[in-house]
């Protein structure tokens, strides 16, 4: 990936989550954040990855909204965000913070389960407490 479409993509990364923050209502699609934003090589399209904190429903309505309400947001990062071309956008509901959420309560679980282990000496210990 080139330098400008990194920066292109950090942009539009920072710009698309302040307008579904500003556009969006909370108590219907839940709290949404862009997770990634991958852009094709000659920047005329991004496939927008979100995650959304909130219930099964908000999830599934984020989806559709996020669908519905396209066009307006592409419109208003168009008047926003100065490029030669404003990307067609796609969006993708992203699970893999809960995916990754999941893996730690399973680790922490499997750490409450088992026994504290016993502090092992070494032989450099055993030496000191001899002297």
């Amino acid at each position: 990936m080139s330098l400008r479409q990194q920066r292109v993509r950090e942009l539009l990364k920072r710009e698309i989550g302040e307008i579904i923050r500003r556009e969006l209502p909370l108590s219907e699609a839940g709290l949404i954040s862009i997770n990634d934003v991958l852009m094709s090589s000659d920047l005329h399209s991004a496939t927008v990855f979100v995650g959304v904190l909130g219930t099964t429903a908000q999830k599934q309505k984020a989806g559709s909204l996020l669908q519905k309400e396209r066009g307006r947001i592409q419109g208003m990062l168009g008047r926003n965000v100065v490029l030669k071309y404003t990307p067609t956008l796609r969006f993708i509901v992203d699970d893999s913070i809960e995916k990754g959420n999941r893996v730690i309560e399973l680790l922490d679980e499997i750490d409450r389960t088992l026994p504290p282990a016993e502090s092992l000496k070494t032989e450099s210990d055993e030496t000191d407490e001899r002297r």
